[in-house]
């Protein structure tokens, strides 16, 4: 079951590394956009300014502009729903099943 119900893949919110020139063009395509960023802007390899963005793939056109480097590095929806995939079904902690299972020693008092 997906977090996002009725979610296409069209609705995905992708992982994106923007790259920017300097760190003045990166604040304004930040401060115009809005985007939800992953952390903080660090200094590339070659000075230029890069942050991760995440978005969805009909706002990446608004992302784009001279001296702005965009690289989709991930599908974040896609590996939310792999991961909900790894969830039990079960209720852990369900009264018949209140005896701990383990590899670790159970203690006795």
């Amino acid at each position: 079951m997906s977090a996002v119900p009725n979610a296409s893949p069209h609705d995905d919110i992708l992982r994106l590394h923007v790259t920017a020139k300097d760190p003045e063009a990166l604040r304004a395509l930040l401060r115009e956009n809005r985007p939800d960023v992953g952390g903080r802007p660090h200094v590339e390899a070659d000075g230029r300014i890069g942050i991760d963005v995440y978005t969805t793939a009909d706002r990446i056109p608004d992302l784009e502009r001279e001296g702005v480097t965009i690289t989709r590095t991930g599908n974040a929806s896609e590996a939310g729903r792999a991961a909900q995939a790894e969830v039990g079904g079960g209720d852990r902690f369900a009264p018949d099943d209140a005896v701990p299972r383990g590899l670790a020693a159970k203690l006795t008092d």
